[in-house]
């Protein structure tokens, strides 16, 4: 497309380079717009090798992005299975789905992203418009105007919280342990058990999932895979999240905590709780993890996406507990739905915008009401009758089997 096309669809700033910045970058870009990525942190971001769940929905939208499909993308899974405390099945379920890494789709995404579009190091200070135009105003005192600018900077939000300040992350009562392992570590048994599957054990109040993700290099090649795991634990927030919050040198760290910082005590204490609560194969993987960490769950509503030339998207507008595996998707769908809206009014802005707020805040508490349902019975105290309702529902191995990282049912009122 022309540069003449381009300038006569806009100009737009990002504000954040992870997953929901790259995907509306890219998608802006190819329906020609002038896009420019600005990403805090100052080198190459890195999700840790942390796995996802795919669906169908995202992979509509890495192709719109420019991507090619392929087996290099996930490793595929066919079925679903849930172990025992002694190992022992409890339950298979026949369901295929890819696994991937936050890094393999990352590096897909900037591949496909012009190399000058994409700037490291440049933090936000705050956000000023006037009229139709939106300026981005740089801790370093550098000032970039648009025609557009869309916050995809995550659950801290700075344009959020400068525009909606009383949306802040609610604390869901558990965190989630994680880690990866090579494929190659796992003993032959574990590996026939677990390894091709997206795997289940449920202890009390507590949920074990892992599964394949590509290995070192993004290779999905047999034998150079690694086994991604997620270890939900409820943590109450008053002391034993802020006693996890602590690190060796007795800081206490204020939402998460760098992984390096975890002190070695906290490790050893969840490797000997997996061996006490979980089947003999999940805790040969927490064993064999080099460096298990841990994140603190939230979620959080924004009643409101659009102010005026800025927009909120992904994490930066809601965030939904992972159970449902919708994260990247989400934040995909968030980018194209901005895409396909502002296009509907034949690039009327204001009225575009209208329409991306209206269908994605609809989706986006919907998503949110939908995951704390499935993680209700982790919380380390469910205040509600609602709660204790939600918690029963999902104690069932098939219920939880069924309905873990796969996109809820949603129909929109506004359609």
């Amino acid at each position: 497309m022309s540069e003449g096309a381009r300038k006569r669809k806009g100009r737009a700033l990002v504000i954040g380079g992870s997953m929901g910045g790259l995907f509306a970058a890219n998608l802006l870009h190819r329906n020609g717009w002038e896009v420019q990525v600005y990403e805090r942190v100052a080198e190459e971001l890195s999700g840790r090798g942390a796995g996802l769940a795919t669906h169908e929905e995202l992979m509509i939208d890495l192709r719109r992005a420019g991507i090619t499909i392929d087996d290099t993308l996930g490793v595929a899974v066919g079925s679903r299975v849930t172990l025992d405390r002694r190992g022992d099945l409890v339950l298979e379920l026949p369901r295929a789905q890819i696994f991937s890494a936050w890094n393999r789709l990352y590096a897909l995404l900037r591949a496909v992203l012009p190399p000058a579009s994409y700037f490291l190091g440049r933090s936000l200070l705050r956000v000023e418009q006037r009229g139709d135009r939106v300026t981005a105003v740089f801790e370093d005192g550098g000032r970039e105007e648009a025609d557009l600018l869309i916050a995809a900077d995550g659950i801290r939000s700075t344009v959020r919280g400068q525009f909606l300040p009383e949306a802040q992350p609610r604390y869901a009562g558990y965190v989630g342990w994680r880690g990866l392992v090579d494929e190659a570590q796992l003993s032959a048994p574990t590996h026939q058990d677990l390894f091709m599957h997206l795997g289940f054990c449920l202890p009390a109040h507590e949920q074990m999932l892992g599964y394949p993700v590509p290995g070192k290099a993004n290779t999905t090649e047999p034998g150079k895979r690694r086994y991604n795991f997620v270890w939900y634990r409820p943590a109450d927030e008053e002391s034993e999240l802020a006693r996890l919050l602590t690190d060796a040198s007795g800081k206490k760290h204020d939402f998460s905590i760098p992984p390096p910082l975890i002190s070695d005590r906290m490790i050893a204490e969840v490797r000997q709780a997996a061996a006490e609560v979980l089947a003999p194969q999940f805790t040969e993987v927490v064993h064999k993890t080099k460096e298990p960490f841990f994140q603190p769950i939230y979620d959080l509503e924004s009643p409101q996406l659009v102010f005026d030339r800025v927009v909120l998207l992904g994490d930066a507008g809601f965030v939904a507990r992972p159970h449902c595996g919708m994260g990247v998707t989400k934040a995909a769908d968030d980018a194209a739905v901005l895409v396909d809206s502002i296009e509907a009014h034949g690039g009327d802005l204001d009225k575009g915008l209208a329409r991306y707020n209206a269908k994605r805040v609809e989706f986006g508490s919907f998503i949110v009401n939908h995951a704390r349902h499935l993680g209700a019975y982790m919380q380390a105290q469910t205040k509600t009758e609602q709660e204790r309702e939600m918690a029963e529902r999902y104690r069932s191995a098939e219920v939880v089997m069924r309905e873990t990282a796969v996109p809820p049912e949603f129909r929109s009122a506004l359609d």
